[in-house]
């Protein structure tokens, strides 16, 4: 019952009481306020108890969302836990098609193939065709039989048609990309969709033996490679240091595809060389750290990292790394020069423009104005009086370098200026590298160089 009606009610009542008071002598002034109140505050707590009670059936018709994680000691939940979740990735695993399944759907996408056109190579299909095939290939494949599917392949086909090949390589790769992504899963002990870098070790470590480009690789030096390729995938994934990265970044990268590349015999030597996670690059890159290490302590100095490359990065530069980055007892491990050569190796990179502008912002503001660049350049130019160079004014590098970036502010230079402005490796190339700034100053000449060189090939 309403307020109103709750009151109209009492009213009446009262009204009959009156006039039976009346009849009987009995009459007396009722306060209307009080009487209000009263009455209100009797319906306002029915209201509640009602609503707690409607409120508290609802809720319980709510699902449960969260599910706290079960503590460490407690193993009984951990296993299950494990168990539960190793039972789920199986079932998912065979939901996938096999290779016997993919055959059958490549001679079922052949057979219903569209007759081509005269000197038509391209095997294609059309949409009436596609459902015919999606009807017999079995439910395992219903999921990549999508109308969707079949607008997103089509070409410059009069017929509406899409090719065959393109579908069979789409169903390919999403295959591949779900097998991935369970292999992963099986190593993500926290079952949260990460990896830590322990969990991306054991992977790689366990990823070893089915690559025959390993084959090679002594079994002393399967730890150091497996330290150099997980290096690559947290210095590019994890750029804020978590110590951890999402499963779905790893598979959106290319870094996965670089590494299985390598289950090809016959991969080119070229292609190794250009690879980070091929045995040649690994052997180089830990070959490099061996002969800096003139102690044979294991561990990079100062003076034995300045002699990275030609040996023309800036001491000021160098200094900076050693301030900014992990040491112990003031040296380098090589976790940590992996870092620092990823970063000189892939200066374009937003990742490695984030690093180095950590060592270049001195004062840790944020943005480089020009004392910070200064800073910087003034090491370049005393590496020039070295060589018997005249130094460089640094009143034009600094005009140039605020003309290649262009920076939201004309007085500072933010680490999103530099990615924006597409030169970022150029400017700090220009800052701690003697040979990158003789590089940037003889740009000129050495264009026409390679120009007089393809000339004459």
């Amino acid at each position: 019952m309403d307020l109103k009606s709750l009151l109209q009610d009492h009213l009446q009542k009262k009204e009959k009481q009156k006039k039976d008071k009346i009849t009987t002598g009995e009459a007396k002034n009722d306060d209307p306020d009080e009487m209000f109140e009263k009455y209100y505050c009797e319906w306002k707590a029915a209201g509640k108890n009602s609503a707690s009670s409607n409120s508290a059936q609802t809720f319980s018709l709510i699902p449960k969302f969260y599910h706290k994680l079960p503590s460490e000691d407690n193993q009984l939940l951990q296993k299950l836990r494990e168990e539960s979740r190793a039972v789920f990735l199986q079932r998912r695993s065979r939901e996938l098609l096999d290779n016997d399944e993919l055959k059958n759907l490549w001679m079922l996408l052949d057979k219903h193939q569209s007759v081509t056109d005269v000197g038509g190579e391209e095997q294609l299909i059309n949409y009436e065709d596609f459902l015919k095939v999606a009807e017999q290939a079995g439910p395992k494949c219903k999921q990549y039989f999508q109308p969707s599917t079949f607008c997103k392949l089509l070409q410059n086909d009069s017929y509406g048609r899409i090719s065959i090949m393109n579908f069979f390589n789409y169903v390919m790769r999403k295959v591949w990309l779900h097998q991935t992504r369970i292999g992963l899963s099986l190593y993500d002990v926290t079952g949260q969709g990460y990896l830590r870098e322990s969990d991306l070790e054991n992977y790689i470590l366990e990823l070893i033996p089915t690559l025959p480009q390993l084959d090679g690789l002594e079994k002393s030096f399967h730890s150091f490679y497996v330290c150099t390729a997980v290096r690559k995938f947290f210095f590019f994934l994890d750029p804020l240091h978590t110590g951890q990265i999402k499963i779905q970044d790893i598979l959106a990268c290319s870094f996965l595809d670089d590494l299985l590349e390598l289950r090809d015999e016959e991969l080119p030597k070229d292609q190794q060389q250009n690879n980070w996670f091929s045995a040649p690059s690994a052997l180089r890159v830990y070959g490099v750290y061996l002969n800096l290490d003139k102690d044979h302590n294991g561990m990079l100095s100062k003076q034995e990292l300045s002699r990275y490359g030609m040996g023309t990065l800036t001491p000021v530069f160098i200094d900076r790394v050693f301030q900014e980055c992990l040491t112990y007892d003031g040296e380098m491990d090589y976790k940590t020069y992996l870092d620092f050569v990823l970063a000189l190796e892939n200066q374009k990179d937003p990742q490695s423009l984030h690093y180095f502008f950590k060592i270049l912002d001195i004062d840790s503001q944020g943005y480089l104005n020009v004392f910070t660049l200064n800073y910087f350049f003034r090491s370049i130019q005393e590496q020039m009086r070295q060589h018997n160079q005249e130094p460089v004014n640094f009143e034009d590098v600094k005009d140039e370098i605020f003309d290649m970036v262009k920076p939201a502010d004309p007085c500072k230079i933010t680490l999103q200026d530099l990615i924006n402005c597409g030169q970022g490796d150029v400017v700090t190339s220009i800052l701690i590298d003697l040979n990158g700034f003789w590089t940037y100053e003889n740009r000129e000449v050495l264009v026409a160089d390679s120009s007089e060189d393809q000339a004459q090939l």
